[in-house]
């Protein structure tokens, strides 16, 4: 059992009636809410992916057409530790949370999938997903699961079965604009809220990092559970700056069992 303090406890208690009461509550996760799965971030100082190597010389959709390897060397480590992450708790509660209808939809800017192996139905991947792949040749699609392990553990590039095209990871790299769908229906979630709950997200990244704005500027509640602040911590109801697999879940149990 995981000792709160009171202040804690104050806000989880808020935020869990803040919940119960909401009408259509939806949540913007981002990569906060999957390190405790063990998968890096980007940004944060001394561990994330950007502080050891330059994002446009390795993650960019031009280094993936014309050094196809060297973009599959940098993805290697990170496509193994995606391939065999398990969803955390804090995946899990908001898994239970949709379940229990109180909340309606789940906005993330992670490519892990952990969201649907976690059991979670309406998911939207603003920055694409590793679940799939298609081919840079003839665009077939193909389910990731079918090439990643021979990827990861041999280090053999995914190949198209009809044209041996290479196949990308249907990820967002630099260069690459946000699949079109996906942001409409983001801001069609985030403006049809009343309540928005953040997870795991600096909100340092746009246009997503705007979200949340369009929610309150509607009149929605917002909730901010991170472990750093955010630009948006002034306008939220409930600032939480804690471990996000700690919080979630007492938030969860709040919510459904009282």
């Amino acid at each position: 059992m995981i000792a709160f303090s009171s202040q804690t406890k104050t806000n989880i208690e808020y935020t869990a009636e803040l919940l119960r009461k909401a009408k259509y509550a939806v949540v913007l996760t981002g990569a906060g809410i999957s390190t405790p799965s063990g998968i890096p971030d980007f940004r944060s100082e001394g561990t994330g992916l950007w502080s050891r190597d330059e994002p446009l010389e390795v993650a960019s959709l031009s280094t993936f057409r014309t050094d196809p390897e060297r973009f599959f060397v940098w993805f290697r480590p990170l496509a193994s530790q995606i391939f065999n992450a398990a969803p955390n708790p804090a995946h899990e509660a908001l898994a239970e949370l949709e379940k229990a209808g109180r909340i309606q939809c789940v906005i993330t800017q992670n490519i892990d999938a952990l969201h649907h192996k976690a059991g979670s139905r309406y998911v939207i991947e603003m920055h694409g997903t590793l679940r799939t792949l298609s081919c840079a040749q003839c665009f077939k699609k193909a389910e990731a699961k079918d090439y990643l392990e021979s990827f990861v553990e041999q280090g053999e590039l995914p190949r198209c079965p009809d044209c041996n095209g290479l196949l990308k990871p249907d990820v967002i790299l630099f260069g690459e604009q946000l699949p079109q769908k996906a942001w409409y229906d983001a801001q069609r979630e985030s403006r049809r809220c009343d309540l928005m709950l953040v997870a795991g997200s600096s909100l340092e990244v746009l246009p997503v990092a705007g979200l949340p704005m369009q929610a309150i500027d509607r009149g929605s509640h917002l909730v901010i559970l991170n472990n750093a602040e955010t630009y948006l911590n002034v306008r939220a109801d409930v600032v939480i700056q804690e471990d996000v697999a700690a919080i979630m879940p007492a938030i969860a149990e709040q919510v459904i069992n009282g």
